[in-house]
């Protein structure tokens, strides 16, 4: 008992180095001195008798043991962390609080139109938000960090549940006065010669581009890559490529003109998509019931 006790917050300590490979960077995401990481982590490893990083400077990576104990100790510290939010109150549905991971295309209509339904019926609950790649937010909701996620693609893995919610379209976007700018649509293939930007890797959209490209038989050549659509569409203004992106939901870029892919069908399935093993609090189930309530379409109006 005395074991496990040392325990728990030497593994706090472990996941934090973990999740950043770097030392630094770990203990200022939980503010403690480097040197008492560097204790903790090394009391750990001595402790359990095996090493659970590989070290070059203050860069670590982590060993066959420290990939098997990160899974389960993720686990447990979301556990505890429901535990806790529960105890305090967060699981109070007319006064707890959910945390909302999101895709950021998603931030500028989607999100804004259903937070404002949710606090017309919950004005007590409080929101944590967080926006990010696709990868990201999977990796927040194994932590315990976020409840809740909506995005795409949906992942097919047995510890997380994804329901569909959602169709979005994506178009070519290419600048104006560009070879096919005039056209009502065009196939993919098409802009096969094409320079692209695109997402980074980690970003839902970057490998769902790239199975459209190979359908339409290219790969397609990168000048730029980024993670924010309304900087892509504004190197794409700039001249500096075409890319394929969802349909703006305001003004577009000056300089840039959206077409409708007519091949292969370039439509993605939005969802939301929660923790198996980690039943969802009141408040959670609160804003899942909202966004799948019936006749409700996530990207409509």
């Amino acid at each position: 008992m005395d074991e496990m006790a040392a325990l728990a917050p030497r593994l706090h300590q472990f996941v934090a180095v973990a999740r950043t490979e770097h030392m630094t960077h770990a203990a200022d995401a939980i503010g403690v001195p480097q040197s008492t990481l560097s204790r903790g982590i090394a009391r750990l490893e001595a402790d359990l008798g095996v090493a659970l990083f590989g070290r070059s400077g203050r860069t670590v990576r982590l060993t066959r043991e420290g990939r098997t104990l990160l899974r389960h100790a993720e686990r447990a510290l979301a556990e505890l962390s429901t535990g806790i939010r529960e105890i305090l109150g967060d699981a109070d549905v007319l006064h707890g609080r959910v945390g909302l991971a999101f895709l950021t295309t998603l931030g500028s209509a989607a999100i804004p139109r259903l937070l404002r339904d949710f606090r017309t019926l919950y004005p007590g609950v409080q929101l944590d938000l967080l926006q990010g790649a696709h990868a990201v937010l999977l990796d927040r909701l194994r932590s315990g960090d976020a409840d809740l996620a909506l995005t795409s693609p949906l992942p097919d893995e047995p510890g997380l549940v994804a329901v569909p919610l959602d169709e979005e379209e994506l178009r070519l976007v290419v600048p104006a006065g560009h070879r096919l700018a005039e056209r009502d649509g065009v196939a993919l293939a098409e802009a096969a010669r094409e320079t692209f930007v695109r997402f980074l890797p980690g970003f839902g959209l970057r490998g769902t581009v790239d199975a459209w490209c190979r359908e339409a038989g290219f790969v397609p050549r990168v000048a730029f890559e980024g993670g924010d659509a309304e900087t892509l569409r504004g190197l794409v203004g700039a001249g500096l490529g075409v890319a394929l992106l969802p349909v703006a939901h305001h003004l577009l870029v000056p300089g840039v003109v959206e077409l409708p892919v007519t091949e292969p069908r370039t439509v993605r399935t939005i969802g939301a998509v929660w923790a198996r093993g980690r039943p969802l609090t009141a408040p959670a189930r609160a804003l899942l019931d909202v966004v799948c309530s019936p006749g409700r379409r996530l990207l409509g109006s």
